[in-house]
């Protein structure tokens, strides 16, 4: 099954597929998935464990390379590059939001969010960096550490992270999974408020239908292999989708 988007496409899978081991111990984690992901749009992938939604996630990022087929970021087939030109497309046009915020504790949020930039040797563009810790809500938490924010400030601290470089995409994995649902429903609006009103592009894996419901699209893929997609998803349509999912 092919999924197709009407707006310019962020990231593309084609036939992807992704075995490992080998013999007798090989296991197929994707099969021929073919998937893109529009520019500035929200996507979640879904779908019960082990149907391969994180393996693709980490092939789309460029974290895992992929057994057969290609990925294509923006204008360039990450899976055709070597590991030096792999890592600076990851440093320099992709951000990750995990579900362990990986925080520095000896840094402050401003420099937990600078990090990338510094890593790199780039100057931060201030007026964008102000414009980011002000819609996440972080302009007076800038000088704590880490143990000074609550666990929904300190993820928040992370989506900033992954946004001041200003990356063709963020992926995010189970972003809320450390979160009480007061803490995670902030950090997925504020997920949803970079696409709408910085046109970022943002590709999620999660479990949880609420979490999926603040997307613009759900993908499901099952035993490796994309199933269905749905569009303007609330938490009880997603459920009938996995609902019928399960039931074939």
């Amino acid at each position: 099954m092919t999924a197709t988007t009407i707006a310019p496409s962020a990231v593309v899978a084609r036939n992807v597929s992704k075995i490992y081991g080998s013999g007798d111990a090989e296991v197929p984690a994707l099969r021929e998935v073919d998937v893109a992901f529009a520019r500035g749009a929200f996507t979640a992938i879904m779908g019960p464990s082990g149907s391969g939604k994180s393996t693709l996630m980490h092939c789309l990022a460029g974290l895992d390379t992929v057994t057969s087929g290609s990925v294509t970021l923006g204008d360039s087939e990450i899976t055709s590059l070597g590991d030096r030109a792999l890592t600076l497309l990851r440093r320099e046009r992709v951000g990750f939001v995990f579900q362990s915020f990986n925080l520095l504790p000896t840094l402050t949020a401003e420099q937990n969010i600078l990090l990338p930039l510094r890593l790199a040797g780039r100057d931060p563009d201030r007026s964008w960096f102000d414009h980011v810790v002000g819609i996440v809500g972080l302009a007076d938490r800038l000088g704590h550490l880490p143990s000074q924010l609550s666990g929904g400030q300190q993820q928040r601290v992370a989506c900033a992270r992954a946004l001041v470089s200003r990356p063709d995409v963020i992926f995010a994995d189970e972003p809320t999974g450390n979160l009480d649902s007061r803490s995670g429903a902030e950090v997925l609006a504020f997920l949803r408020t970079s696409v709408r009103e910085l046109g970022q592009t943002i590709v999620m894996v999660t479990h949880d239908p609420v979490a999926a419901s603040y997307a613009d699209r759900v993908i499901f893929l099952r035993d490796g292999r994309f199933v269905a997609e749905h569009r303007d998803p609330t938490p009880e349509s997603v459920l009938d989708v996995l609902k019928r999912l399960d039931a074939r």
